[in-house]
């Protein structure tokens, strides 16, 4: 990326400066609570406010069913996909061995959701972090709303999830793009980042831990291109190491690690926190950032992507926010270590 010259950088932050607190200004730092799903008209008016909202009474079989011994009888010996890092950060940047900054995704191993749940709730504690998290639509795939052929790891679960949420379909006039599980417990955490997706996100067991910004606030965020890494083993009874790719483009990515750290952040920037408990669900807009942890106990959630509305001008203001010739801002600090 061209260093731009500091008089275009100092404009631009002023700019995003100003866009963030006019933001916030005029939309406070409050999350609206529904005591039960909105219509498919209230939703459409959510989505243009394009705000997050806990949605409380969205029951879903998996709420009321999901115990740990309940997964373990449904899926038997079925093997699944779990991530596996040695420091609970998956899909995060990472200090390798050469001391070179990386994005490195987790080591991915095969296991029964009998080993996971032990692994998780300490029956069987591991010095490794064990996360069930693969975003690829692990419940159902693109494909199964396409033609209804996907195969799933989880085939057995899918009667206890709606593979879409009805008034969000009716809202936006499509179904799902990917309907996603996750496992975990407080070890794990997701690096904050933004999708362009509209994210229904139903906590079955357990609570997440939310820190949100709005897009306007995505500048100061201090995006960087990462050299690609993948965690791995050079033999079975090696510890994971960061092992850099020779054939992935770099990643761009968010250098703060916690943005709930005092002082990774602007004074002016205020995250809005959101603890989701069993049963309740959140809605998530299109190009928010997020920073998402769990509590200490096993956490089981369910979240539904739906692809964001293209047309109209909120893609191009999403853009324009993290293109590189709009509001980037190249930070002075280009060595930031998301490790201190």
């Amino acid at each position: 990326m061209t260093q731009q010259p500091h008089y275009v950088n100092k404009l631009k932050r002023k700019l995003a400066q100003w866009i963030s607190d006019e933001y916030r200004d005029l939309n406070g730092n409050h999350i609206q609570i529904l005591d039960q799903p909105p219509s498919s008209l209230e939703f459409s008016r959510l989505l243009h406010i394009a705000r997050p909202v806990i949605i409380k009474g969205f029951d879903i079989p998996a709420t009321r069913k999901w115990t740990n011994e309940y997964l373990v009888q449904k899926m038997d010996d079925q093997q699944i996909s779990v991530a596996i890092t040695p420091n609970g950060r998956a899909d995060a940047i990472t200090r390798g061995a050469d001391n070179e900054l990386y994005f490195v995704e987790p080591q991915i191993e095969q296991m029964t959701i009998q080993n996971l749940v032990s692994k998780l709730v300490g029956q069987d504690a591991p010095s490794d972090i064990h996360y069930l998290q693969s975003q690829n639509g692990n419940l159902y795939s693109s494909d199964y709303f396409t033609d209804g052929n996907s195969v799933s790891e989880y085939e057995h679960l899918r009667e206890d999830v709606p593979d879409e949420v009805p008034w969000c379909t009716e809202a936006l006039g499509r179904r799902p793009d990917a309907v996603n599980l996750w496992i975990g417990e407080g070890k794990s955490t997701t690096s904050i980042h933004s999708d362009p997706y509209e994210n229904i996100y139903t906590v079955v067991k357990g609570e997440k831990r939310f820190t949100l910004l709005p897009p306007s606030d995505g500048w100061c965020l201090k995006e960087r291109f990462y050299p690609h890494a993948k965690f791995g083993r050079s033999s079975s009874s090696q510890p994971l190491e960061v092992i850099p790719s020779t054939d992935v483009p770099p990643v761009r990515w968010s250098s703060i690690t916690d943005p709930s750290i005092p002082g990774s952040l602007p004074a002016n920037i205020k995250p809005l926190h959101v603890c989701l408990k069993r049963g309740e669900t959140l809605y998530l807009p299109a190009g928010w950032w997020h920073y998402v942890q769990q509590g200490k106990e096993m956490t089981i959630a369910i979240n539904w992507w739906y692809d964001m509305e293209m047309r109209g001008v909120h893609w191009v203001f999403l853009n324009l926010l993290r293109n590189e010739e709009g509001l980037y801002i190249d930070s002075e600090d280009r060595e930031s270590d998301p490790d201190s």
